[in-house]
């Protein structure tokens, strides 16, 4: 594997180019390559155990769009005018849960590890959900799920700046009647899955309205 070879400050110019894109140019869309770069970066985002807790719906049906602006007031531009639509989806309890048969999958089929390191590597798993992290109920299973999927979503936004596509992210729905949305009209399994978030992706229509602002770096770095 070759080592990356991105100078410093074209990275700072794409976290510089980087907003939260309200309107984009309904006219340009993002070739089939773009966004298929973009979901690679999704895929090869770390995750807590290399368990990979997400999953990512791709929205383009112009009906499907149109249901889900009633249940998602922070949307219905981004939905009319952007080239892709995505939904962030979290894994919930009967998937993560440390003896689930999906961990198991992950640990023999993916990672392909012996049987004598998937004794180990549950006995680890186990105690980080018992005892470190107490994940005891199904609400804090699903956030910390969340939390990894939001690594996800940061490294697709920001790949998607250093080639110059803009994004949005999206919090702005209502959690429980979007789900039910996903259930009846996406076929999602709720039960295993949960809404984390929406990311709008596109190009942008105008400048951006405001200059980015950010608080000083030393309000935000503690040395010790």
């Amino acid at each position: 594997m070759n080592k990356p070879n991105f100078s410093k400050e074209d990275i700072i110019q794409a976290f510089q180019f980087r907003h939260a894109c309200k309107e984009f140019d309904a006219d340009r869309q993002l070739s089939d390559e773009d966004i298929q770069f973009i979901l690679q970066t999704a895929n090869l985002s770390p995750s807590s155990f290399g368990f990979e807790p997400w999953h990512f719906v791709v929205v383009q049906d112009k009906e499907l769009r149109e249901q889900l602006k009633p249940v998602a007031w922070g949307a219905p531009l981004k939905l009319d005018t952007a080239s892709h639509f995505i939904l962030g989806l979290s894994m919930k309890s009967p998937m993560l849960k440390w003896d689930a048969d999906y961990i198991m999958h992950m640990m023999r089929d993916v990672k392909q590890f012996p049987e004598d390191v998937i004794e180990v590597y549950s006995k680890f798993y186990r105690e980080f959900q018992e005892r470190d992290f107490n994940l005891d109920t199904d609400k804090k299973i699903f956030d910390w799920a969340s939390k990894q999927t939001y690594i996800a979503l940061a490294n697709m936004m920001t790949s998607a700046a250093l080639v110059g596509i803009d994004s949005c992210p999206i919090e702005g729905f209502h959690q429980e009647k979007a789900e039910a949305l996903l259930k009846d009209q996406f076929g999602v399994d709720t039960e295993k899955y949960g809404l984390s978030y929406m990311v709008a992706f596109g190009y942008r229509k105008g400048a951006p309205a405001h200059p980015k602002s950010r608080r000083p770096m030393e309000q935000i770095v503690t040395w010790k």
